[in-house]
Formats: structure tokens, C-alpha cells, sequence
């Protein structure tokens, strides 16, 4: 009985309930009836010239890529930007006041915001203690 192994089945995605391969024919209309308030708010007041120029920048690096390869890194300033079904798969450079953060896009990611994923500050390391936490770190040689 051992023999036979059970094969591990993957959970197919789907966003509130509407499976990825339909999301991907909705049209924006369709889309934003899904999306919660604020992005609904946001799509509802239009897209302007840049996350429509990212938008294109990513069909454009997944279009040349060969079949079964990541698509180039796009790099992008927008951190403001919504991850929406066409993105999904794409590989986004994405500015955290520093350096490019590389983040690749997966179904998961739909409706949040492309800044969750690319974090802005170093997160504090409480009981570690820095120079002149103490009156004896003063006599610690700076390297």
C-alpha cells in the first residue's frame, strides 16, 4: 500500500471566488465590482498616465520573454499601484526609497497594493544595545 503514493494536489486560486483564468477575460468594469472600497475608488476615478504606462511595460517584458522564463525586471516608482489579474506573473522592480526591490507577481497578490510587498524601513531590533546605550559602550572602540 505504501507503494503507491498519494499525489499532493495544489489548491486551485480564485479571488473571492471566481477563478483565475475567468479574471483574466474580465474587463475593468467586472474587476472593480470585486475589489474592496478603497482600490474600487481608486479605479472608479480612472487610471492616469503612469500605472497605465507600467501596465504596458509589463505586457511588453512578458511578451518578449521566451516561453518558461521570467520576464525582465520592470522597474517602477509606484508604489501606490494595484495588482490587478494582467500583472500576475510579472517580475516588478519596485522603489523603496533606497534600492529596487524585486517582487514577483502571483495570484495571491491581486487587489493589494504593489508597497505591501517591498518594505520601506528596517524593522527595530529591540534589546540590542547601540553605541551610547550605556555609560561602559562609551570605552567600546569604534572599528
Amino acid at each position: 500500500m505504501e507503494a503507491q503514493h498519494k499525489r499532493r494536489t495544489f489548491k486551485k486560486f480564485s479571488y473571492r471566488g471566481i477563478d483565475l483564468s475567468q479574471l483574466l477575460d474580465f474587463d475593468t468594469e467586472r474587476l472593480m465590482q470585486l475589489f474592496p472600497a478603497r482600490p474600487r475608488r481608486r479605479f472608479e476615478r480612472g487610471l492616469k498616465t503612469k500605472p497605465m504606462t507600467l501596465i504596458k511595460k509589463l505586457r511588453k517584458s512578458k511578451r518578449e520573454c521566451q516561453v518558461g522564463e521570467k520576464p525582465a525586471v520592470v522597474k517602477t516608482h509606484l508604489r501606490n499601484m494595484i495588482i490587478v489579474p494582467e500583472m500576475i506573473g510579472a517580475v516588478v522592480g519596485v522603489y523603496n526609497g533606497k534600492t529596487f526591490n524585486t517582487v514577483e507577481i502571483k495570484p495571491e497578490m491581486i487587489g493589494h497594493y504593489l508597497a505591501e510587498f517591498s518594505i520601506s524601513y528596517k524593522p527595530v531590533r529591540h534589546g540590542r544595545p547601540g553605541i551610547g546605550a550605556t555609560h561602559s559602550s562609551r570605552f567600546i572602540p569604534l572599528k
